[in-house]
């Protein structure tokens, strides 16, 4: 991208004032039946519905109705732990249950080992604030959207909803894309 494109993207950003932005969510099916959900922060609802809608045009999906996915994905908060951190897995598994902790996976980013905290959406802050008394460093921390039933594709139509989702995620009021591609 030519620099001088991102510096005006970046003084268009830096000029509006978000005061007036609303959080906003648009569900629908992309090709080959992979449900998606959208997370969006927009000044101006009317110009991100069209958008969004124009993206599931020009790719083949539909967009549907607000809560058609509900069942499909649950909200669970994520926290990412340096594995270093955290000596016995078990051990920590069973310290935190009471927490709201409700299962542990191992993932590497950016060259790294990092241990990922699930836990309902409800008991975020909770678990946040037992890491905290601990003294247990959290790299990162977000609400995702976790699938409860994957749709399994053949390696052709997987870079098709690929495509679909790199070209939502391009857009300035989507701040998150979430699916259910295996």
């Amino acid at each position: 991208m030519p620099k001088d494109r991102i510096n005006a993207a970046i003084k268009k950003a830096s000029d509006k004032d978000t005061s007036n932005f609303e959080e906003t969510m648009y569900e629908g099916m992309s090709v080959h039946g992979v449900a998606v959900v959208i997370e969006a922060a927009t000044d101006n609802p009317t110009r991100t519905v069209a958008n969004v809608r124009s993206y599931f045009r020009k790719k083949g999906g539909s967009l549907g109705t607000l809560g058609m996915h509900d069942f499909i994905f649950n909200r669970m908060g994520v926290f990412y732990i340096k594995e270093e951190n955290i000596e016995d897995i078990e051990m920590f598994e069973l310290e935190y249950i009471d927490y709201g902790l409700e299962y542990t996976d191992k993932t590497t980013e950016e060259e790294q080992n990092f241990v990922q905290i699930y836990v309902a959406f409800s008991d975020f802050g909770k678990m946040q604030e037992a890491l905290e008394q601990n003294n247990i460093a959290v790299e990162k921390s977000e609400l995702e959207r976790i699938p409860t039933h994957h749709k399994e594709l053949e390696e052709e139509q997987v870079d098709e909803v690929l495509d679909f989702i790199d070209f939502l995620e391009q857009d300035d009021d989507v701040v998150n894309v979430f699916h259910n591609l295996a």
